[in-house]
């Protein structure tokens, strides 16, 4: 006999990510089914098994040699929408997460302050745009994930040198932007907002240390600094571990200009991350499909993240019955 179609199915890909959902939406009775997504097939002759999917796969997966799974999501996400199925965090929204030349071009058209970026996928051509960059700029992949490949530096020679020496970087998709730096108070470092449903969840202070992997999940990012996820290559290894800080008082206009970004993305459930730079400006740059709450910060707000999650996507299954 077959089982009974789920209410909901998460589509994800890494496999301690998604435990603590998992095991909330169990405790809470829902009808759900895991959809792991990096050893998978998907048939377009087959109804959804359920009217709501919700999709936590993540850009990062290559790192963790999960290249294919990031295509195969995008489709099924693509197919499931075309034969009638809803989609949270659906092909649109994983489409621009996987993009951050495509971020910057959306947050520009919004009017908000966001850094300036030139996409390439040849480093000769950033010769053409010389006169446009300032040093040191910041070089990153334009399929972002776990800060890997980011780097800062200094000069047009430094950028074809690091490609030059391992052509292995242009890794998983062949484009890279290369983009203004950001000079900010190490001590207040970036802000990190999550919503769910439109609404602000929680906000925290993320300091650095001169990190790029700023992945909220304590599997990832320990207090100790003891994490599962490999280090990407240029993170100073000395560097005391990323520190995540509850922010009670963050700006309310900080919070009505991220949420004018997930209202334009569409964003069901996701972070969005900013920082006031030292000569006075609030940048916007980055907009996470993919979010890893991290429940020391909710505690100190007083509730489970991932309850809140449950809450939402009941009422979502309420909503398409």
């Amino acid at each position: 006999m077959d089982s009974p179609r789920p209410d909901l199915v998460g589509l994800h890909e890494h496999p301690e990510w998604q435990k603590p959902l998992f095991a909330a939406l169990a405790r809470r009775g829902v009808r759900f089914e895991p959809f792991d997504v990096t050893r998978a097939a998907f048939s377009n002759m087959e109804a959804p098994r359920a009217p709501l999917y919700f999709n936590q796969a993540s850009p990062s997966a290559y790192l963790r040699g999960n290249t294919r799974a990031v295509p195969l999501a995008l489709a099924c996400m693509r197919t499931l929408e075309r034969l009638g199925a809803r989609v949270l965090n659906g092909a649109d929204v994983f489409a621009l997460e996987l993009s951050k030349s495509v971020q910057a071009s959306l947050l520009e058209s919004l009017g908000i302050a966001t850094p300036r970026s030139i996409t390439f996928n040849d480093a000769s051509a950033l010769r053409a745009h010389a006169a446009a960059i300032t040093w040191p700029a910041v070089l990153k992949p334009d399929q972002g994930g776990s800060g890997a490949r980011i780097q800062v530096v200094d000069s047009l020679q430094e950028v074809e040198d690091i490609f030059r020496r391992d052509p292995a970087n242009w890794l998983p998709d062949n484009l890279f932007l290369l983009q203004e730096y950001l000079p900010h108070d190490p001590e207040q470092g970036i802000v990190r907002l999550e919503f769910v449903g439109g609404e602000l969840l929680y906000a925290m202070r993320v300091k650095t240390h001169g990190r790029f992997n700023l992945c909220p999940s304590p599997v990832c990012n320990p207090d100790d600094g003891a994490g599962m996820c490999e280090l990407p290559a240029h993170e100073p290894v000395a560097a005391p571990p990323v520190e995540f800080h509850p922010y009670p008082e963050v700006p309310p206009e900080a919070v009505a200009t991220a949420r004018r970004i997930v209202q334009a993305v569409g964003l069901d459930v996701g972070g969005i991350e900013y920082l006031d730079t030292t000569d006075g400006r609030r940048v916007f740059y980055d907009i996470n499909a993919n979010s890893n709450l991290r429940p020391s910060v909710a505690e100190a707000f007083g509730f489970d993240p991932f309850e809140r999650v449950v809450d939402y996507l009941e009422r979502e299954i309420a909503r398409g019955r």
